[in-house]
């Protein structure tokens, strides 16, 4: 399967020493899972997207600084892209950013509800029946690093996931749309360069726990990218 990643924010700057682009998260990620895949990366901030869809495809939204709802110009075209790989039915996923934005593209709504920052591995409960085939615990672990929540689904939108803290964990419509608020692409080692360099503000609880998270949970990134690539 050909993965196109529509890259929306490169972390230039803020990424260590052991990744040399963002896009490695992924490459890593799936090819753990599925060997062999072809990918394809698109600069959204810097205008590009695909030119055309194709069925055979996957086309996964990145996380991002930005928020789904800001008015610039790169967001406004990735909002046209996803409403037309929608209509078209093309295999799309988005992860953090990529969720949200989706979610704001097809109906939904994105804030920031001012609960806080989430970063570490968190663990909320799956309430739809398909999403026990990779997450047969009922329950999905994964790395996260966000405030903005979905806070309203896509009228054709169903969650598979939830948890205290963020209502919309994930969600799919029909069989070719699946979100994750989580990062299934992160590892411990990355989350934790996260935790310690690029959040200066968080409190100081807030980073205790996220990296005892670390020491002592596990992420099921592994199951949420083989989800991705059975849409």
């Amino acid at each position: 399967m050909k993965i196109n990643i529509l890259l929306c924010d490169k972390f230039e700057g803020r990424l260590p020493d052991f990744l040399n682009v963002y896009e490695e998260t992924f490459f890593h990620m799936f090819d753990a899972v599925r060997p062999g895949a072809e990918y394809k990366v698109f600069d959204v901030q810097d205008g590009e997207l695909p030119s055309s869809l194709s069925p055979d495809e996957l086309y996964l939204i990145s996380g991002s600084r930005a928020g789904a709802y800001e008015d610039l110009p790169w967001i406004k075209e990735l909002i046209l892209f996803i409403q037309k790989a929608h209509k078209a039915e093309s295999k799309m996923a988005g992860i953090c950013f990529g969720h949200q934005v989706i979610a704001q593209a097809l109906g939904g709504k994105v804030v920031n509800p001012q609960k806080g920052w989430r970063t570490g591995i968190h663990t909320s409960r799956i309430i739809l029946p398909e999403a026990l085939n990779y997450f047969p615990d009922g329950t999905m672990s994964l790395h996260y690093n966000h405030n903005d929540q979905v806070v309203e689904l896509p009228k054709e939108a169903t969650a598979f996931a939830t948890s205290d803290f963020c209502p919309y964990e994930g969600f799919v419509i029909g069989k070719h749309i699946l979100t994750f608020q989580g990062h299934p692409e992160y590892t411990s080692e990355y989350n934790r360069h996260c935790i310690l360099h690029n959040n200066p503000d968080e409190p100081e609880d807030i980073k205790i726990a996220a990296l005892h998270s670390l020491d002592t949970m596990k992420a099921q990134g592994k199951e949420a990218a083989q989800w991705m690539l059975n849409l």
